[in-house]
């Protein structure tokens, strides 16, 4: 159980985990889920009652796991984060969930990639604190129930329309989080230079801030890079003309598209002369996945005015023309 439990953490996220806040109150940004956070755990801890389950959704890399500790440390309760794809088996989610103790917290990443079979476990877990197994075959079968501990489950997804009806039904604290905005993010930037004890002054932070795509994960990380840089130069404070030389050679951009970014715009534009076209065809065209230009490319792009969804398929937009520095041409159809 302890391989299912840990699967979702890595060196990576255990890097991570010294970034994040543990309270509402030094958590950045997303005020709207936060205010009504506060208001739902004081109502929980003043009847001495769990936390009602939350569903978390958005792009990746905003918080959800950052924001699914913050609730477990508000609720004084523990966290087991665990991975939807690990679970394969329902015996497998029976031993996560005997295992917790009231109050815990129990955090399944990508829960839109539970297996069918696990998801209906989770469903009696849910809503009675309980759940009911077969085991056995044929004749020799019989039912087991499982009395649980009170707890709440905080799923997080990037493709909440994946969620099954009756499993999206269950949660009573549904909150999608936006995009960050550069202040939030500068805000960001900041406490990262503190835990990572290179001081940034205000333009290097802004400019970091106004690459990293809306995203805490990775304004953080774009941090973490140019502070190797700075490493490297012998610095003492991260400064503007460092930033942009390192963000230059990491070959991210004033708007913070990447080589994949640039890859699909120019896609649509030069193959297909701006759209529409299907992402699949796009995806074939650049050599990436469908699913990550869905879920991690294209959120970013639609929001900033690059391309536009239409039903006929993807289309890129004059701002996309002027960003490439391309001469604005008629669509395909």
């Amino acid at each position: 159980m302890d391989r299912l439990v840990n699967s979702s953490i890595n060196k990576d996220d255990n890097e991570e985990l010294s970034l994040r806040p543990t309270t509402l109150e030094d958590y950045v940004g997303q005020h709207a889920i936060k205010d009504n956070l506060k208001v739902f755990i004081q109502a929980s801890l003043s009847r001495n009652e769990t936390l009602d389950h939350v569903l978390l959704y958005g792009p990746p890399g905003l918080g959800k796991t950052t924001l699914a500790h913050v609730i477990a440390h508000e609720m004084h309760g523990n966290i087991k984060v665990v991975n939807g794809p690990s679970i394969e088996k329902s015996g497998d989610l029976a031993a996560i969930l005997a295992s917790l103790s009231p109050g815990d917290v129990l955090f399944i990443d990508e829960i839109h990639r539970l297996p069918r079979v696990v998801e209906e476990v989770l469903y009696g877990a849910m809503e009675d604190f309980a759940i009911s197994l077969v085991v056995g075959k044929d004749e020799g079968s019989r039912a087991i129930n499982i009395d649980l501990p009170p707890f709440t489950l905080v799923g997080a997804t990037t493709r909440v329309g994946d969620l099954s009806s009756p499993l999206r039904d269950r949660f009573g604290i549904v909150n999608k989080l936006e995009y960050y905005s550069i202040d939030e993010l500068e805000k960001i930037v900041k406490r990262t230079s503190k835990v990572f004890n290179l001081d940034i002054d205000e333009d290097a932070k802004s400019e970091i801030a106004k690459r990293s795509r809306g995203t805490p994960r990775i304004a953080n990380r774009l941090y973490r890079r140019v502070r190797d840089f700075a490493t490297v130069k012998g610095l003492n404070v991260i400064d503007k003309d460092i930033t942009i030389s390192s963000l230059n050679a990491l070959k991210v951009d004033e708007l913070g598209l990447d080589d994949v970014d640039l890859a699909y715009l120019r896609g649509i534009i030069e193959r297909f002369k701006g759209g529409p076209v299907g992402v699949e065809s796009i995806a074939m065209a650049i050599g990436e996945e469908v699913t990550t230009l869905e879920d991690v490319y294209e959120p970013y792009l639609i929001q900033i005015g690059m391309i536009n969804r239409t039903q006929r398929g993807r289309v890129a937009t004059e701002k996309a023309y002027r960003h490439l520095k391309c001469s604005y041409q008629d669509t395909l159809f």
